[in-house]
């Protein structure tokens, strides 16, 4: 499975704690992120991810990018919801196109345990057969 990574400022260190305690099961996919979690993640955790651009830099429209062209099979996005960003379309986008693209996303740590549950269960295969 390809595994997407980003996260605003505020939940980064979410974002690399939820990471080493699940390290073990992300290993065993294909991981990206933006550019400064992706810096923090794989610091953190040995993981071996792809880096886009910081988010403020574009690294959230690469990733926009690729779930559009169907590459990506779960996006975990941890986002500050007290925050009023200047980002928030970009934020909205990743949203929109996850639910255009039927692409399960995780926007706090709750959802995030769940799916990443799921992932390990098996219950996320039916992306695979999704990209045939």
């Amino acid at each position: 499975m390809n595994i997407a990574l980003t996260a605003h400022d505020a939940k980064k260190e979410l974002m690399v704690q939820f990471c080493i305690a699940y390290c073990g099961i992300l290993s065993r996919h294909n991981l990206s992120a933006t550019g400064t979690t992706g810096k923090l993640v794989s610091d953190a955790t040995g993981l071996n991810i792809q880096r886009f651009l910081s988010g403020t830099q574009g690294g959230d429209q690469q990733i926009a990018a690729r779930i559009a062209c169907n590459e990506v099979d779960l996006l975990l996005f941890f986002r500050d919801s007290l925050q009023s960003s200047s980002l928030e379309s970009n934020d909205k986008n990743l949203l929109r196109l996850c639910d255009m693209h039927n692409i399960p996303v995780a926007t706090n740590i709750a959802t995030a345990e769940v799916l990443i549950h799921g992932l390990e269960r098996g219950d996320l295969d039916w992306r695979e057969i999704v990209k045939l």
